[in-house]
């Protein structure tokens, strides 16, 4: 009979274990809890900042946020968040868009959960707060003197926004709802996590100091669902 029970409870803790790693619990998204405490008239931008995974056994899943709101004065405020905790599902879907706005709500209210370049929804095209200028035969976004900060912000000052980019966005992407990473030179996007844009977004980032190991774990997780054939692998693609 204690052989029996000794056996139950072994059982009872390998349930939970699985339960545990499968990622098969509920698990409540940080990002849309954000968007529904953000106040109903403000517009806001958020930013994916960073990316962790903690354990071994046992792997936790985290993000860290830019966001920029803006209130119907005018005022902007930005502010990064601590790391937050998001299910394996969350991570992978995101995992190509460090550096990216993961969302965003414009002016009219209209809430979008594609990635795109920082910017774009919200400040970049929009003469409220710059303008296109020409410089070298190409296009590209310039904010006015007292918005200077958001070139910083979005890191334009080194990988400024080009027209022909922003146009094959909103013509081709936005209104379709798709992410959009910009062309590709060199079999990488232009935006995205493992570009250079994305790299240096956050030089000091968990993820850029950790991705090769990052990068080991997704495959030996893909390798598990390929050779098993009983667990699926949710993890994506780290070409972007």
């Amino acid at each position: 009979m204690k052989k029996m029970n000794r056996s139950r409870l072994w059982l009872l803790v390998l349930v939970a274990l699985m339960w545990s790693c499968g990622g098969s619990k509920y698990q409540k998204s940080p990002l849309d809890t954000m968007i529904r405490d953000m106040p109903t008239n403000d517009k806001f931008s958020i930013i994916l900042y960073d990316m962790n995974v903690d354990g071994n056994f046992i792997e936790t899943f985290q993000h860290q946020y830019r966001v920029i709101k803006e209130d119907q004065s005018g005022e902007i405020d930005e502010f990064t968040t601590g790391w937050l905790e998001v299910s394996e599902q969350e991570f992978n879907k995101h995992v190509n868009d460090m550096g990216m706005e993961i969302a965003a709500r414009d002016s009219t209210g209209k809430l979008t959960k594609a990635a795109a370049p920082p910017g774009y929804h919200n400040y970049v095209g929009n003469e409220k707060y710059g303008r296109w200028e020409n410089r070298g035969g190409s296009s590209f976004w310039a904010f006015y003197g007292q918005y200077a900060f958001m070139s910083s912000m979005f890191n334009m000052m080194a990988y400024p926004a080009r027209r022909s980019y922003y146009n094959d966005w909103r013509g081709g992407y936005y209104r379709t709802g798709r992410s959009y990473y910009g062309p590709k030179t060199g079999g990488r996007s232009y935006y995205g996590t493992n570009s250079s844009f994305g790299r240096s977004t956050n030089p000091s980032s968990s993820w850029s100091r950790n991705r090769s190991l990052f990068k080991q774990r997704v495959s030996s997780r893909t390798s598990r669902s390929s050779s098993s054939g009983g667990f699926r692998s949710r993890g994506g693609s780290f070409g972007k």
